[in-house]
């Protein structure tokens, strides 16, 4: 396309799920200038209740963003997993850190022990935190935890940086600033820059999961649904049990399913049970 001068935004892609292919561009470098020209003001004008419609500029945060997740989308092959998990221990033990005196100033969410169990989960399976890099795949000793937040700038996703050394305590005040921070508006690019692993917290919007793409240069990206009341089976009885769906994305070329299916079966392992897994694994 580049060769031929021709702007592949202005194709319409005949290949499979709209991909656009080299006849599309050779069709296209062979038309009529004018005749190209000329359409589109026609087809504006054509089109009913123009007056009414608000064109929103794609530039800054909500740019870049789109533009990352194209180059990602297209660029490593995603494969989505799902795991549902009777997490009634986890929300049993995060109201009773909440009646600790030291953590009575502290904000206390689920997604804290999601974000400890991801981190434990990297600890067993580092390839899970490891980068595509062409003739090598780079294995990172560290976790920058990025956690996508939506904004009125649109979707960023800051990290917590080294999550993985940090205590709970620790990892709960690092969550807390970097989602005020977001909401204000006062992310900088160093926050944004560098993540390893990602968190994407759908749940808070009542949705149940997701089938999230992955940030550039990461292999692997959690989305955690809404927690509900559920009907379970629950030694052997069918109980009311809080309940959530996680949904993991990662790079096939990286993480086969074995590993993907492992990582995710460990994540809801630790939220089905998180003090025993936290007795078991650290």
């Amino acid at each position: 396309a580049r060769d031929l001068g021709v702007d592949l935004a202005t194709l319409t892609g005949s290949g499979p799920l709209g991909s656009i292919t080299r006849a599309d561009v050779q069709q296209a470098a062979t038309a009529p200038a004018v005749e190209s020209a000329v359409a589109a003001p026609a087809a504006l004008a054509a089109s009913p209740g123009a007056e009414r419609e608000q064109r929103i500029p794609v530039k800054g945060v909500r740019k870049l963003t789109a533009e990352n997740m194209v180059r990602s989308a297209f660029t490593a092959p995603h494969v989505t997993e799902f795991l549902t998990v009777d997490v009634t221990r986890s929300i049993k033990a995060l109201d009773r850190l909440r009646t600790r005196r030291e953590w009575r100033d502290v904000r206390v969410s689920p997604l804290l022990l999601v974000a400890k169990a991801v981190l434990l989960g990297v600890r067993r399976y580092p390839m899970v935190n490891s980068t595509w890099a062409g003739d090598e795949i780079v294995v990172k000793d560290y976790v920058n935890l990025g956690i996508a937040a939506a904004t009125e700038r649109g979707l960023i996703v800051p990290n917590v940086k080294d999550a993985g050394r940090l205590t709970l305590r620790e990892l709960a005040d690092a969550l807390t600033h970097l989602v005020q921070t977001a909401k204000a508006g006062k992310t900088s690019p160093a926050d944004m820059a560098g993540g390893t692993v990602t968190i994407t917290n759908v749940g808070v919007f009542g949705v149940d999961t997701g089938t999230p793409i992955l940030p550039p240069g990461e292999s692997a990206i959690l989305a955690f649904g809404a927690v509900r009341e559920m009907p379970w089976v629950h030694k052997g009885k069918v109980r009311p049990r809080q309940v959530t769906t996680l949904g993991l994305s990662f790079d096939h070329r990286i993480i086969d399913g074995e590993l993907g299916s492992k990582f995710l079966r460990d994540v809801g392992e630790f939220l089905a049970d998180p003090e025993a897994a936290l007795l078991a694994w650290t």
